[in-house]
């Protein structure tokens, strides 16, 4: 079965750090850009950081500094660490495999 599964969402207070991790089965992320999206309710779906198959990485202006996108290809899984959050980071976070594959999403809720 095609898909990728995030885990690692949660509730943390504002300047807590969380890691996010998406897991890729019948597909290899070694051979993909991998992304990470977010949306927050009432809002679109936003890119936030990518990472491509030479590991060269990007982020959205919003999280510059504070997330890091990395990849393990021997896991087959990309993570998202994220620090010093902030309570506009909450939203519902998804893992995307380029060529269209996405995954189911995690919560992440940051409290004031």
């Amino acid at each position: 079965q095609v898909q990728l599964v995030e885990s690692g969402g949660g509730l943390v207070q504002a300047g807590g750090s969380l890691r996010l991790t998406c897991v890729a089965s019948g597909i290899m992320v070694s051979v993909r850009d991998m992304d990470w999206y977010r949306q927050a309710p009432g809002k679109q779906r936003e890119w936030v950081a990518g990472i491509t198959t030479a590991y060269s990485t990007n982020y959205a202006d919003s999280v510059k500094g504070r997330f890091t996108i990395s990849r393990d290809n021997a896991k087959n899984a990309v993570y998202l660490q994220m620090n010093s959050l902030k309570p506009e980071d909450t939203a519902v976070y998804y893992c995307y495999a380029w060529g269209g594959l996405w995954g189911q999403g995690t919560q992440v809720t940051v409290s004031s």
